[in-house]
């Protein structure tokens, strides 16, 4: 081969090189400006304008003008044409599917309750169920669907997508959820831990954007954290990391579903709480206590600013070995604002003073109750390839990333 062949092929490669690291760098935050674009691609405007203007053409991404410090901008997005996604949080006594496409735009959504103790097989058939209905309501298809994203409330093993320890969620042990979903709908299914995908989400698109390094400490029927690390979410062997609401904290404690005694999920978990109010204010639901206590309820307040305090001990613990830039708590107790975040805040510092000059800072999380499941969508999105055809002769592959 001649040098001349060879610096062309070269030539060639670095622009296929260039194009995929733009238009994964554009999925993976659902929308940035061409600056924003070569700031986090290290690549120079001129050639960010460049790929932009091929991509664009070539229908992989649309843009619109914005602003940004008052001055002028265009807003790159992937193009809806490319796909739409799916995202699915299953609770322990709700379910939320969302459609949405590669701008992580949620475009049709829907909710249900769901009874304590679900089984795995008839809760996944309204899933699939649901997935129709919305897509029926947007007159798209299942053609039309890149991806599915699911959140479960247990630890997921990344490498099967099945629940990693037995007992937490009855009648789903052995249940391999994205083989069932696939099978069912005919689609890839990415399934993960509903608070690392809160923290996918609240970190790329919420008020963790900025931090390399944060957490997310998911508080509802249970508590579980996801941490970020460099960017990525830290799941351990197994998918047991950030596991919190089984740590030990009370001895001798009340047992726990996972075997184990006191964890905090016999603290503050949701039977927990509703325990200590059931004397004061009869049988309770979560959603109750919360609205109770934004009522100005202070019995209520206080059983949720005890949690918070809790929290905030194993928090800290977290935050001394991780040392997280932000701290944001999400969940359905956190509905409840400072009254659950003061004291898990104060308590946090407290605990973690390696760096007083920088204190750990905690946050609500900027997405609300929705984080987990657009952290689903944004699974789904990011674990999918896009085609990449810059011209009708040339095609340059697909570009795709991790999960």
């Amino acid at each position: 081969m001649s040098r001349r062949a060879a610096a062309a092929g070269s030539q060639s490669s670095l622009r296929e090189a260039n194009r995929v690291l733009v238009v994964e760098t554009v999925k993976r935050y659902g929308g940035l400006t061409q600056v924003e674009l070569a700031t986090a691609t290290g690549l120079s405007q001129a050639t960010v304008s460049t790929i932009v203007r091929e991509l664009l053409a070539a229908g992989v991404v649309d843009t619109a003008n914005t602003t940004r410090s008052g001055r002028r901008a265009q807003m790159v997005t992937l193009a809806r044409r490319v796909g739409l996604a799916v995202g699915v949080q299953v609770g322990h006594r709700s379910m939320r599917v969302v459609l949405g496409d590669f701008t992580h735009e949620v475009i049709a959504e829907q909710s249900l309750p769901l009874p304590a103790g679900h089984r795995a097989d008839t809760s996944l058939d309204r899933v699939a169920l649901l997935v129709v209905d919305l897509l029926e309501r947007v007159g798209a298809t299942l053609d039309d669907v890149v991806g599915l994203g699911v959140g479960v409330p247990v630890p997921v093993d990344s490498s099967t997508g099945m629940v990693s320890v037995a007992g937490l969620m009855p009648g789903w042990d052995d249940v391999h959820v994205g083989q069932v979903l696939s099978k069912r709908l005919g689609l890839p299914v990415y399934v993960d831990n509903d608070a690392n995908l809160g923290a996918i989400a609240e970190s790329t698109l919420g008020a963790a954007r900025q931090a390399g390094d944060s957490l997310y400490v998911r508080v509802s029927h249970g508590v579980g954290a996801g941490i970020v690390i460099g960017g990525h979410v830290h799941r351990g062997a197994g998918g047991t990391a950030g596991a919190i609401g089984h740590i030990p904290v009370e001895f001798p404690g009340e047992p726990c579903r996972c075997g184990n005694d006191g964890c905090l999920d016999t603290v503050v978990g949701a039977q927990a709480l509703l325990g200590r109010l059931r004397n004061s204010h009869g049988a309770l639901a979560l959603r109750d206590v919360v609205q109770r206590t934004n009522d100005g309820d202070q019995r209520c307040a206080q059983v949720v600013a005890d949690a918070g305090t809790a929290i905030g001990r194993v928090v800290a613990g977290l935050g001394v070995a991780v040392n997280p830039q932000i701290v944001v708590v999400g969940g359905e107790l956190a509905d409840t604002g400072e009254v659950l975040l003061r004291p898990l805040r104060e308590a946090a510092r407290r605990k973690v003073r390696l760096n007083p000059f920088v204190p750990l800072e905690v946050v609500a999380a900027a997405l609300g109750s929705r984080a987990e499941v657009i952290g689903a969508l944004a699974l789904a999105l990011r674990s999918t390839d896009v085609p990449l055809r810059v011209d009708a002769d040339e095609d340059v592959g697909t570009a795709t990333g991790p999960a």
